[in-house]
């Protein structure tokens, strides 16, 4: 066995510039990063954008109705075309110049042609970015080579079927929540299964004892189970009583919660009463912006519209009870005294994503951080 499987990525991984400079490039931009779903672009001209690594990625649905991916820049003095999160649009025009895309990224329209003599119209056009549709979610990537998402989700794919993914709707807006710690720290507390008895007392009176996690290769997957003892505090007792049966789900399905994280940094909740995801978009060293969004597939019923309230209600408190803990962590590891920490035979999915980051990134087995400009002589 390797000896790092027992120990947790060194402290200053969690806080170094040169090293938060080698992550991006050789773990995110390969990473797939999930944009939207394809109820969010429905109608052709539909476009949505995702800031990430520098980057402004624009998804966008056709003509044709096919959805392609490009980077938000005008070919000619690279202005963004479109501001926003969202929007629709007829035509791609550059609001700098007035350069004119079709929504399937051709040039079709340059004032004043005749002062470019030899233009290449055709090799201007906008430039692709990689693009996956997985189960009605649209994910991008910058670089590629590594396995696709329906490879990563293969392990999981007959438990997640049921759910049926392609119909889902939005429920509300793409919310974004500023965090002041390393991306690796939000990504670990997800996949951490023993902080939940400790930290969550709400989850605990769900879930009693049901809480469990394990790894695949590429995906954590983590699950607990409703109980049927009332909770002490209203908002879970009152979801534990109304959650409706859902009749495409299971019967094991009913009353569980369901969690994916996807390598590195997108994560699926998935409650039988509605579905989110969420990334953890690494920003700087010590700053991560949490992006997430609920869907759910339509249905009126009184009873689900509380669910769903109330679900809401139950995760706001949990993730206040996450932010004070990510926080602390990431005040601890700025400490000197702090290099480690051992990890318990059951802390799977923490040994799994070391094992990831230690093949990818070799020097992340150091306990302290090597020279610096170590990054420029690889």
């Amino acid at each position: 066995m390797d000896p790092d499987d027992r120990w947790s990525l060194p402290a200053w991984t969690y806080r170094d510039p040169e090293f938060f400079g080698v992550e991006m490039a050789r773990v995110m931009r390969p990473s797939w990063q999930v944009v939207c779903h394809l109820s969010d672009i429905a109608d052709a001209g539909d476009w949505q954008t995702l800031a990430f690594l520098g980057e402004s990625i624009l998804v966008i649905r056709g003509d044709d109705m096919v959805v392609r991916a490009f980077t938000n820049v005008c070919r000619h003095r690279a202005s963004q075309l479109v501001s926003g999160a969202s929007g629709c649009a007829k035509r791609l025009t550059c609001p700098y110049h007035g350069w004119t895309y079709g929504l399937d990224g051709k040039l079709v329209g340059v004032p004043n042609k005749s002062d470019y003599p030899g233009l290449d119209i055709d090799a201007h056009g906008l430039v692709s970015v990689e693009l996956e549709v997985w189960r009605g979610f649209v994910f991008v990537r910058l670089a590629g080579g590594g396995p696709s998402v329906a490879t990563m989700m293969a392990p999981y794919e007959e438990l997640i079927a049921p759910y049926r993914f392609e119909e889902l709707r939005a429920l509300g807006r793409v919310t974004l929540r500023p965090r002041p710690v390393n991306w690796k720290n939000v990504a670990d507390n997800y996949s951490d299964g023993l902080h939940i008895a400790v930290a969550h007392p709400g989850l605990t009176r769900l879930f009693g004892r049901s809480y469990g996690v394990e790894s695949e290769q590429y995906v954590d997957r983590m699950w607990g189970t409703i109980v049927e003892q009332p909770s002490s505090k209203f908002s879970e007792r009152l979801y534990q009583r109304v959650l409706p049966r859902v009749d495409y789900l299971p019967a094991e399905a009913q009353r569980r919660w369901l969690y994916f994280k996807l390598w590195p940094n997108v994560a699926f909740d998935i409650y039988p009463d509605q579905i989110d995801f969420m990334q953890f978009l690494p920003v700087s060293a010590t700053s991560t912006m949490i992006r997430e969004i609920n869907y759910a597939i339509p249905d009126k019923r009184r009873e689900m519209k509380v669910a769903r309230h109330l679900n809401w209600r139950i995760n706001r408190r949990v993730n206040a009870e996450d932010t004070a803990l990510i926080t602390r962590v990431q005040q601890g590891i700025a400490s000197s005294s702090f290099t480690h920490g051992p990890l318990g035979e059951s802390e799977v999915c923490l040994r799994s994503s070391g094992r990831r980051m230690r093949a990818l990134i070799p020097e992340a087995r150091l306990r302290s951080p090597p020279a610096a400009g170590w990054s420029q002589n690889r």
